[in-house]
């Protein structure tokens, strides 16, 4: 079965459709930069969390959400919100590598790592903040389900915005992973199991994670490919020669300009 069109004139890196070391020096401190800024605004909000404080909003947009309540919908919001437990995001993952492993074989392997880092760091968060959910439970602040799928759908938008495929695959993917996050966000405040804060908290952290990965792994694999060139520009060769009674060589050593 054939795939989506590629972008003509691109040619796919080993196969993949996925650029190597495609967010370059210039993108990676853009990228970091990004991260740093959300990382801030996260702490900000956990700081207040912490205080088991709630804002006007919390409790605005927690009265609206609960207008919307219909027994149609529940279902559906039980669904939706199951892609962030452990069942769904394990499907999800499961998915992401099957697709890349011929495409991008080094992100096939960091996504069950990046994800994995996730459960982590929001249990390290959750404990640390220990606010009171909506329904009264326990580790509100930040939302996990909303972080895992940040993480997980923001490193696919990014996979597919860097990638060779025709700019409308590429935007029908990221439209697609962007709803179904505010999805899931939406379905956690539907269902009393997240403040308003909760869901930024875990839109920030997951933000901050994401992109931070993103800027490791591209740099690890931009100065490992430069180093192999650098090793093949270095490397000796001897060329025969002819004159002489004996075949003499020539060493040559090339040189990066």
């Amino acid at each position: 079965m054939p795939g989506p069109p590629v972008a003509s004139g691109k040619s796919l890196c080993h196969n993949s459709g996925v650029q190597i070391g495609s967010a370059g020096l210039s993108g990676s401190r853009r990228l970091l930069s990004v991260a740093i800024t959300s990382l801030a605004g996260f702490l900000g909000l956990a700081a207040i969390a912490a205080g088991k404080q709630l804002s006007g909003l919390d409790h605005a947009t927690q009265t609206l959400v609960q207008l919307a309540h219909d027994p149609l919908l529940d279902a559906a919001m039980n669904g939706i919100s199951g892609l962030g437990e452990n069942y769904g995001l394990v499907s999800l993952i499961a998915l992401g590598v099957a697709l890349l492993w011929h495409r991008s074989r080094r992100w096939a392997l960091v996504l069950p790592l990046l994800m994995a880092g996730t459960g982590g760091l929001q249990l390290v968060a959750k404990w640390a903040v220990d606010r009171p959910r909506p329904n009264l439970a326990a580790w509100g602040f930040p939302s996990g389900h909303v972080l895992s799928l940040v993480v997980f759908f923001g490193l696919a938008t990014y996979l597919l915005c860097t990638s060779t495929l025709t700019r409308r695959w590429r935007w029908l993917g990221t439209a697609g992973s962007v709803a179904t996050v505010l999805a899931v966000a939406f379905s956690r405040l539907y269902l009393e199991a997240h403040w308003l804060s909760d869901v930024a908290g875990g839109f920030m952290l997951g933000i901050a994670y994401l992109l931070g990965a993103i800027c490791l792994v591209e740099t690890v694999a931009r100065r490992a490919a430069d180093a192999r060139v650098s090793s093949a520009q270095k490397r000796m060769f001897t060329l025969p020669t002819t004159n002489g009674p004996a075949p003499t060589s020539i060493r040559l050593s090339l040189r990066s300009e």
